[in-house]
């Protein structure tokens, strides 16, 4: 479960980072107007934070799964130690009812 997690948690992260970086390197490399730039800026940040918005969303249904398959398993195993403890009860009842009548 971890792992699914951290690794979209990374992904996140990178894909910040080269989202800035990358804003960063075009500012310095593209001859363009102020507004040009403040608009490619906007543009930028808006697709990067469009990005981040699924890749948590991603992130939050993945967590979500193993949480929910988390709960079946332990209701699945709490059921069968109920039938467990069940049968047990009945074979003690048994040996005793045969201890009685002996």
């Amino acid at each position: 479960m971890h792992d699914e997690s951290d690794k979209y948690l990374l992904g996140i992260a990178a894909f910040g980072i080269g989202a800035f970086l990358g804003a960063g390197v075009a500012l310095l490399l593209a001859p363009k107007s102020g507004a040009e730039t403040r608009n490619f800026i906007r543009g930028s940040i808006g697709r990067a934070k469009d990005e981040m918005h699924d890749r948590t969303c991603q992130a939050k249904a993945t967590l979500d799964a193993a949480v929910e398959r988390g709960k079946q398993a332990y209701d699945s195993s709490k059921s069968m130690g109920r039938e467990a403890l069940e049968t047990g009860k009945e074979a003690m009842r048994g040996v005793q009812d045969k201890v009685r009548h002996m």
